[in-house]
């Protein structure tokens, strides 16, 4: 049996990139989203449509789902994987990380879920991944603006939850601790980011992004009447 369309948003590197590899190698045409066009290219995955969007940008993401669907028909799933990790402190963080830390971490997530939820709904059928943090549920040092914008993908997924859960939908928060991935070389202050890494090894390093995308495998894999609401995992050494 042909397998449905899977959108994968943020899938340049890390925990998307990882996910749409192993999505694929289970047989699933992919929607593949992110800045970085030529990284997703060179994933080299079959039954798979790469476009250079940034899903902050509402119009374009509804465009390339459109676009996926009328090639592969309609999204079964979508994982909501890309997202900005920008650390400081509220009294000196500059308010532009501020802004595109809500804008990619909270809009894009509400516009990559607009973009296939309607047609899921008309089908009874389908699954939302928000891909979140631990940052979503407890709070971190340095990281006020970034646990805000989690804590908001935990409540809307939530939300979500009891707003389609009765029409056929699933939703599912991914809440991964410390993961080896390209986020924090995006925090500009170099103070936290030394800081970061020594805690990472304290802790016996971070979680691979592959062990995140076989949570994600799992969750979706389940039968459709089953939805695996959280799954919350972290490097065995990570205390916090």
């Amino acid at each position: 049996m042909t397998k449905p369309l899977i959108v994968v948003t943020g899938a340049s590197s890390g925990i998307g990139a990882a996910t749409a590899r192993l999505l694929s190698a289970q047989g699933h045409p992919l929607l593949l989203l992110a800045r970085r066009s030529r990284r997703m290219e060179e994933l080299a995955l079959p039954r798979t449509l790469c476009r250079r969007v940034d899903v902050t940008d509402r119009g374009a993401v509804e465009a390339a789902v459109h676009e996926a669907q009328e090639r592969f028909g309609p999204a079964d799933a979508i994982i909501n994987n890309a997202g900005a990790m920008l650390l400081g402190r509220i009294a000196d963080q500059p308010v532009d990380e501020w802004d595109r830390m809500i804008d990619l971490n909270v809009k894009g997530v509400l516009y990559g879920t607009r973009a296939v939820l309607p047609g899921m709904l008309a089908r009874g059928t389908g699954t939302i991944v928000n891909v979140s943090s631990i940052a979503g549920r407890k709070t971190f040092p340095d990281h006020g603006a970034y646990v805000a914008t989690k804590f908001a993908v935990h409540a809307l997924s939530e939300n979500l939850r009891e707003e389609v859960a009765a029409r056929g939908v699933r939703v599912v928060t991914i809440a991964p601790g410390a993961v080896e991935t390209e986020l924090l070389s995006h925090t500009s202050d170099e103070r936290i980011k030394s800081d970061y890494e020594a805690w990472k090894e304290s802790a016996g390093g971070a979680l691979d992004p592959q062990v995140v995308a076989e949570a994600i495998a799992y969750a979706y894999g389940q039968p459709q009447s089953v939805t695996i609401r959280e799954i919350v995992l972290a490097a065995t050494g990570q205390e916090a």
